[in-house]
């Protein structure tokens, strides 16, 4: 079961890591101060979310991933957000910003659906979720405050 968990947590920890870097490069091309600010402060918050399920992998004898995966649609997730910074418009990079909340969001949703997990390491994801989840609403909200 630790084999399950720490791959569990090695998956969701770069999976945040992409996060990070994502919302690093957003904060640095938004041209609206309040969005590098907000951009900023989640990319604080999901350094912090990181770094507890990076604890959980040591305690399970693992090394945590240091970098983001680069795989699959994460990576594309990323070069999308890439692609609108490029065009620095506030919108697209919003746009993007929240496809990748609701990647990593169904990411935790999957984590937390397996049975496997042994209860502290579902505690630790169900906690990360939490933060995923208010920083995924909170994305929303803010695209939608756009619109209008």
């Amino acid at each position: 079961m630790a084999d399950h968990d720490t791959g569990t947590l090695e998956t969701l920890t770069s999976t945040l890591q992409d996060s990070i870097n994502g919302y690093r490069e957003a904060a640095e091309h938004a041209q609206d101060s309040r969005l590098k600010q907000v951009f900023d402060k989640f990319a604080r918050d999901r350094s912090e979310v990181a770094g507890e399920l990076g604890a959980e992998i040591r305690r399970l004898g693992g090394t945590p991933p240091e970098n983001g995966s680069f795989l699959g649609k994460t990576h594309q997730v990323f070069l999308d957000l890439k692609s609108a910074i490029t065009g620095r418009n506030d919108k697209a990079i919003v746009n993007e910003v929240e496809r990748g909340e609701d990647y990593l969001k169904e990411k935790f949703e999957a984590a937390l659906n397996a049975t496997e997990l042994a209860p502290e390491s579902r505690s630790i994801i169900e906690r990360a979720y939490q933060s995923v989840r208010q920083g995924h609403d909170q994305i929303s909200d803010l695209k939608h405050g756009l619109e209008v």
